[in-house]
């Protein structure tokens, strides 16, 4: 193939590879509909992101960043009733981690309120608002169904000048909440619900996180997301498939309030992960009930759950990646989500010594009151992290599952007679067992091959198990936590009555954990692999100086298989 035909190849998988988004903006910058490319991620401050929410703040920066364009950071916080400072600030955290910079390009929806009060005016004085006095219940049933159309609202003829009147003491506070509300004028016999005569602005006396007690009406999020968008210039609003519906009225603000250059509003799928809880609702009641100990509970997915446990913003990144941009709505197993995070560690972590169950090894020829020191590779598949010293002596911690007394076939870890290998170590050969009063075992005793040192016989005899072990006097004592699905996959998510279905085993505290000395002064937010174990990230919230708390990222095995 020349080298010719080898462009052409490569310019065709690049066509053929590009997603429906970047295709209409190719067009649009095509077709001089816009000069540049302008995204920006809109979040409403009334709860923690996840992991969901992860795939349209990378989407929309990573098209600004691909089309050498802007990307705003705005928060929609148009509904006081539910909104707080701490999510924002939340929010703020979890989209810097991700790794999308908004610079200085951070808005707020509150900050255009005088604009979409003029919006609103214009709208009255060009026939295409008006206040109305029915009740919410009211206009549910005036907006009629699929099948049957709307019927008029009594208010729907009142004069410009009334309109503005009413809706000026409105702003005023004269009208209690729920008593009177604006709407815009469109077609109450539209097919699409959205479009039958939509309430804008709703009366609440209501204290507002960044505009404190200066405004008593606020607008609706179908009018005021359009209004944000064209004030600040976006070209594409990119968002999810729920908001399809909605288009047509996005489109009628833009252009009755006579916007040059409007936004160009594009759905996309969601992303849905099997069996986990995303819903603000059921999380909220979780913390509230004390089943999680906050929004980053390590067993949620919102992503700053996701960042205690361990995961990477690369990790999320990938995933991301993996699950691809569609029109079609589709579930993602959460092994995939697992999958991305070993993928992203296995070359990047130093692999140490922890046993989560401890039971002590004494190895009886081995001197007493001695100990060496035993250079050990980081990470065998990435030379470059190094090695470490670890101490070695005649009592050691194994795991208890590496003891068995009466073991069944096909167990080639430690039992009376057999011989194993210690990781790095040597070939000892267990000679029994001591146990309490209760006949529990408490002690395991072997011998040690001074001449196998480093794991390997003289003599070339072989050895089926391996096993970790940490220093008995220089170990540290520490608490590990195991996760389970907080969701029982058996059951579904949800019981018949709407509440859900939660795994009793989600969360298992480990207190007798031991790990190697190094990992004493192990700080918040560092990983490691834990040989045989998994990966584990140091808790930020429940660690204290030279005592870590140490939780399972993710097992080193899984059944997932990343499709071809």
């Amino acid at each position: 193939m020349s080298e010719m035909e080898k462009v052409v190849e490569t310019e065709e998988k690049e066509v053929v590879s590009r997603n429906f988004i970047e295709q209409i903006i190719d067009k649009d910058l095509a077709e001089g509909v816009y000069e540049t490319v302008h995204t920006r991620f809109p979040p409403e401050p009334n709860g923690y992101l996840h992991i969901g929410h992860a795939k349209s703040i990378l989407l929309n920066y990573g098209l600004a960043k691909q089309y050498g364009g802007q990307f705003n950071m705005r928060f929609d916080d148009t509904n006081p009733t539910k909104e707080k400072t701490e999510f924002v600030e939340s929010i703020l955290k979890d989209i810097e981690w991700l790794g999308a910079d908004w610079e200085d390009r951070l808005f707020f929806a509150s900050d255009y309120f005088e604009q979409m009060y003029e919006g609103a005016v214009k709208l009255i004085k060009k026939g295409k608002a008006y206040v109305s006095d029915l009740t919410a219940e009211q206009i549910k049933e005036y907006r009629g169904t699929f099948e049957v159309p709307g019927k008029e609202d009594p208010s729907a003829n009142r004069s410009i000048e009334e309109n503005l009147r009413l809706f000026e003491e409105m702003r005023e506070g004269k009208y209690e909440d729920g008593s009177k509300v604006l709407r815009a004028r469109i077609d109450m016999a539209s097919p699409n619900i959205n479009m039958r005569d939509p309430v804008i602005y709703r009366v609440a006396h209501m204290h507002h996180h960044n505009t404190g007690d200066k405004w008593c009406i606020y607008p609706m999020y179908d009018f005021a997301h359009p209004i944000e968008d064209a004030i600040e210039g976006i070209t594409h609003s990119i968002c999810t498939l729920e908001f399809e519906d909605h288009r047509p009225l996005y489109d009628w603000v833009v252009r009755e309030l006579e916007y040059p250059n409007p936004p160009k509003q594009i759905e996309f799928a969601k992303m849905y992960l099997t069996n986990v809880v995303t819903g603000k609702r059921y999380i909220k009641k979780l913390v509230e009930d004390g089943i999680v100990d906050g929004w980053d509970d390590p067993r949620l997915v919102s992503i700053a759950a996701l960042r205690r446990r361990g995961f990477t913003p690369e990790s999320i990144k990938l995933f991301v990646d993996l699950c691809g941009v569609s029109k079609s709505n589709s579930s993602v197993d959460y092994a995939m989500l697992e999958y991305c995070i070993r993928e992203d560690l296995k070359m990047k972590k130093p692999r140490v010594m922890a046993v989560l169950d401890p039971i002590k090894l004494v190895i009886d020829n081995y001197p007493e009151g001695e100990s060496e020191l035993l250079e050990i590779p980081n990470n065998l598949e990435n030379e470059s992290l190094g090695s470490r010293q670890v101490p070695f002596g005649r009592e050691l911690y194994i795991e208890r599952e590496d003891f068995m007394e009466e073991p069944p076939k096909k167990y080639f870890r430690m039992f009376p007679g057999n011989e194993v290998r210690l990781m790095n170590a040597y070939f000892v050969k267990c000679t029994g067992c001591v146990k309490d009063a209760d006949g529990n075992i408490v002690e395991v005793h072997c011998t040690y091959d001074p001449a196998s040192k480093g794991g390997n016989s003289p003599d070339g005899r072989k050895v089926k198990g391996t096993i970790h072990w940490v220093p008995a006097k220089e170990g540290i004592k520490v608490v590990t936590r195991l996760y389970e699905n907080i969701i029982d996959e058996e059951k579904g998510v949800y019981n018949e009555d709407g509440s859900l279905n939660l795994n009793p085993n989600s969360l298992t505290v480990l207190t007798e954990s031991v790990v190697e000395p190094s990992l004493a002064s192990a700080k918040a937010y560092e990983s490691f692999q834990f040989v045989r174990n998994g990966f584990f990230c140091v808790d930020y919230k429940d660690s204290k100086e030279g005592a870590p708390v140490f939780n399972r990222i993710v097992s080193l095995k899984s059944s997932f298989v990343l499709p071809k």
